[in-house]
């Protein structure tokens, strides 16, 4: 049997950002609105709703907006409006980028964040945030995969992050 193998040159896509060190805003010991950003991957939908729903009576404020795209300034400027943002869901090489970065922008406005990733891709997501200056982006894992599972699939991994979520906010 013969095989060929063949050498090539693979860029990485995480550059360093020069110059650029970002402080990750504290979580708020007490808050009353939370932006909950969907960006209707499979699943983010269902992963925020159950998470949304042990927070209590606090004021949801819900954002959709592309995967594999930017949120748009006036959607960054609306999750700002809250007290918090919760982003969703990275389980893709472009959706997670997205996450990350609009996680960035919005803690450049003072807005603290969770993103959830999906664990396949929550190393990758990590990595594009140090290179942005903010290597300790709060980075919430959920079972990979998400995509192609049914809403009571979806909504069993969601439930097993919940004390997690509930950790991070310092709830009960």
């Amino acid at each position: 049997m013969r095989v060929k193998l063949t050498e090539k040159d693979v860029l990485n896509p995480l550059g360093k950002v020069n110059g650029k060190d970002i402080s990750l805003n504290p979580l708020p010991y007490d808050f009353d609105r939370v932006s909950m950003v969907d960006n209707t991957k499979p699943g983010a939908d269902i992963i925020l709703k159950v998470l949304s729903e042990s927070l209590g009576n606090r004021k949801l404020q819900w954002l959709h907006k592309p995967a594999g795209a930017p949120a748009t300034d006036f959607q960054i400027q609306k999750a700002a409006s809250a007290d918090l943002a919760i982003l969703a869901l990275g389980d893709c090489g472009s959706c997670t980028s997205w996450v990350v970065l609009d996680a960035i922008r919005l803690e450049e406005r003072g807005i603290p964040t969770i993103s959830l990733c999906s664990d396949h891709f929550a190393p990758f997501a990590r990595e594009l945030a140090k290179s942005h200056g903010l290597s300790d982006l709060r980075i919430l894992e959920v079972k990979h995969p998400i995509a192609g599972l049914s809403v009571e699939e979806v909504k069993e991994k969601a439930s097993r992050i919940v004390p997690s979520f509930l950790y991070l906010l310092q709830l009960p």
